[in-house]
């Protein structure tokens, strides 16, 4: 028979009650104690009865997701599995929430993040640049007794957070690598656009990019990232200046998640057929411009994978238990034209 709680507690060397604290992350109890408890589970090779703990609660796990307010077809992507798993969390006793934030005002964000109660959520995943302000709010939501984890943007509070989302430096390096194979030999300029270097996908993006282009390929040279703000207005003069300020243009790397209007803009400047574009993620846009060639590479990542291993990993920091770390990686793909599906 499978070793109950009973045995539990007597292997650790404490009661019913503590067992009960230990399993659910409930505070008032010492790290030696929770250590003995940790270490007894792996001992008798106690397995908890998540379906009954659940309904030991008397209520579901609440979890949020943390979006930007402003966003294009990435973000709708993200919010359609959302909604999957809302319309399926109903069964495991699970409801998700979306919360929108200003990502451009620190201020405003962490306004809203600290409006955020226990008594409405057990676990959020967080999707925001990362500024002082969001630090300090999430910091704050953490003291206040709600599980946090950085989503898609790492926020890097805590060394031992669980990430969810690609390896935004390794991302970068690959398309670093795609740019530097599609352009060959041919000296150059290649300009990169992002929303903001405020999100450290986008810097840890332009790190691996950087390493692979100056390690290897010399012949290439890479200007300054300019941040369009998702501004198209503001994108249309950027592109604009790029197309007429650099005639050795060789490349355009779209280091954002949203990459529709710079397509969009780029169409009506771009002339010269043999320029390298390579962006992020799987959208309408993005793949419209790859069958038609007007795109040569996408570095994309699952969003489904995305929002489902967030609640996991919630819901199995919730239940104090680790998670099934391959499951959780997130791959890196790599789309063009000859692959899509």
């Amino acid at each position: 028979m499978r070793p109950t709680t009973k045995d539990l507690a007597q292997a650790a060397g404490v009661s019913l009650a503590t067992v009960d604290r230990v399993l659910n992350g409930r505070p008032g109890v010492r790290k030696k104690t929770v250590d003995a408890v940790n270490n007894a589970i792996q001992k008798i090779g106690f397995e908890r009865n998540q379906v009954a703990a659940t309904l030991a609660r008397k209520r579901g796990y609440r979890f949020g997701f943390v979006l930007p307010k402003e966003g294009d077809e990435f973000l709708d992507e993200i919010m359609e599995r959302i909604r999957e798993i809302q319309r399926a969390g109903r069964a495991e006793m699970m409801s998700v929430k979306t919360i929108r934030i200003d990502e451009q005002d620190p201020h405003k964000a962490a306004a809203s993040l600290s409006r955020l109660k226990t008594e409405d959520f057990d676990g959020i995943a967080i999707m925001a640049p990362e500024t002082p302000q969001i630090r300090d709010a999430i910091l704050r939501m953490r003291e206040r007794g709600i599980l946090t984890i950085p989503f898609i943007s790492n926020q890097q509070n805590d060394e031992n957070d669980v990430f969810v989302g690609i390896d935004n430096r390794a991302a970068g390096a690959t398309a670093g690598r795609l740019m530097g194979r599609f352009v060959c030999a041919q000296q150059g300029v290649v300009a990169v656009i992002t929303d903001t270097v405020q999100a450290r996908d986008s810097l840890e993006r332009r790190l691996g990019f950087d390493d692979v282009i100056n390690h290897d390929f010399a012949n290439l040279r890479v200007l300054p990232t300019l941040e369009t703000y998702a501004d198209p207005e503001r994108t249309q003069r950027i592109i604009r200046t790029i197309m007429a300020s650099q005639p050795d243009l060789v490349g355009i790397y779209m280091m954002g998640s949203e990459a529709r209007v710079p397509l969009e803009m780029l169409s009506q400047f771009r002339t010269d057929e043999d320029l390298v574009t390579i962006a992020h993620e799987k959208t309408p846009s993005t793949v419209a411009a790859l069958r038609d060639r007007k795109l040569d590479a996408l570095v994309a990542q699952n969003p489904g994978h995305l929002v489902r291993s967030a609640v996991r990993i919630l819901r199995a920091k919730c239940e104090n238990r680790p998670t099934l770390a391959s499951q959780e990686k997130t791959r890196i793909e790599i789309l063009i034209a000859d692959n899509l599906y």
